[in-house]
């Protein structure tokens, strides 16, 4: 049995599947007779899954020998051993002594084998022979033609076959009839497709949020930013937020639409901006944590200067994993609680942005001891960096953060 396994080392496969190598070690465990919540501490399983696994792949071998009544009949008799965990005799196969009983087993081959075949029948789904989906299409061709609405076909002849799967296969045109049989489904508008935009893999290569911990590690970073988008209303502004982590200072870009292009306009006006007040982009973001959205495709814009050397390093969350950018996230709600999901943007201006932003970073934290985060930043950074990217502080009795501030955006 191998030595050393604890929990860490494995705790990230918990919600994943028994493999061959977590049934061997179960097996090999229950020969030593483990129980089954050290065996669930060993291989980062719950105990609950490490009972269920070992009852529901029992093999049972026969014993040779037989057991009679008074009577002379056979009888079954069953150890008293396996009536508790881990109702298995695999603690008892060193044994010299032969048993009397039926061997209740745990093999970890058998099992696994008897797991695959189980994933693979619950993925075929139930095959039809050509003679059954022939009696189906007859069936419902027959009823629709005899004006029966789909549903009340389906429900009393009892085909075992769903809404969703006729109508895949009327759309296909698998059966005798067609769409046009059927006057509602012939109103309705194909539902619209449209392909989410994301970043290559390519341009992923060496930006990848496992690239990020390790070059986290190896520098010691203990700041560093995280960017995302805000949409408004779909098609319209959205806004490009960046947070610093230290403190979740926080500050807005308003976007036209959500493209690449618009991104590295932004970024590069950005850039310049800092540049014509000594300000060096790179110093100010070296590092830069976001997500995988498409329009951050064009990481050169983002990484190079503007006469086309690299300054920054950006790095990309795995897809659909807001959890490893939380501080961006988390400063989104104290967005939202002054912009509530739903509002259009179009009216915004860039000023809007800056007096909504300035209000957030200009609220006490309890996170910072009752430091506001601009008050924190400025300890971090240059203070005049904040006033550049258009922060600047509110009096404390003045901060606003509900909707009621973007009544100021009319007067």
């Amino acid at each position: 049995m191998r030595k050393g396994k604890t929990m860490n080392t494995k705790k990230d496969k918990k919600s994943l599947h028994l493999t061959l190598e977590d049934r061997i070690e179960i097996q090999e465990c229950l020969s030593h007779g483990m129980t089954f919540k050290a065996i669930g501490r060993r291989i980062g399983k719950d105990p609950t899954t490490i009972s269920k696994e070992v009852k529901k792949r029992i093999v049972i071998v026969p014993t040779s020998v037989k057991r009679t009544d008074g009577n002379g009949n056979l009888c079954v008799a069953v150890c008293q051993k396996l009536q508790k965990a881990p109702f298995v005799c695999n603690p008892c196969q060193g044994a010299k002594r032969p048993c009397r009983f039926d061997k209740h087993i745990y093999k970890a081959k058998g099992a696994q084998d008897e797991y695959k075949l189980t994933l693979r029948e619950s993925r075929e789904g139930i095959p039809l022979t050509k003679e059954e989906f022939w009696k189906i299409d007859k069936v419902i061709s027959d009823g629709i033609r005899g004006g029966q609405h789909l549903y009340h076909i389906l429900q009393t002849n009892n085909l075992n076959v769903s809404m969703p799967t006729a109508y895949r296969h009327l759309h296909k045109d698998y059966f005798s009839i067609g769409t046009i049989d059927l006057p509602r489904v012939v109103k309705f508008k194909p539902r619209a497709k449209k392909k989410a935009d994301y970043v290559p893999k390519g341009v992923k290569v060496g930006r990848t949020y496992g690239d990020f911990l390790q070059y986290k590690a190896e520098l010691d970073l203990t700041t560093w930013w995280e960017m995302d988008t805000v949409i408004g209303k779909v098609g319209g502004k959205c806004v490009l937020t960046f947070n610093f982590v230290p403190c979740n200072f926080m500050f807005g870009l308003l976007l036209d639409d959500k493209t690449a292009l618009e991104v590295a306009d932004k970024i590069k006006a950005l850039k310049v901006r800092l540049q014509a007040d000594g300000l060096r982009f790179g110093d100010i973001f070296p590092e830069i944590l976001t997500d995988n959205g498409g329009e951050f495709a064009n990481v050169h814009a983002i990484e190079n200067t503007p006469q086309g050397l690299k300054e920054t390093n950006l790095f990309f969350a795995d897809p659909y994993r807001s959890c490893q950018k939380p501080h961006v996230e988390k400063a989104h709600t104290c967005f939202r609680s002054i912009v509530p999901k739903g509002t259009s943007f179009n009216s915004f201006t860039q000023d809007n942005l800056n007096l909504i932003f300035s209000h957030l970073n200009s609220a006490k934290r309890n996170g910072l001891k009752g430091k506001t985060a601009l008050e924190a930043f400025n300890f971090w950074q240059n203070p005049i960096i904040a006033e550049l990217l258009g922060i600047y502080p509110i009096q404390p009795e003045k901060v606003i953060q509900n909707k009621n501030l973007l009544k100021a955006f009319d007067s």
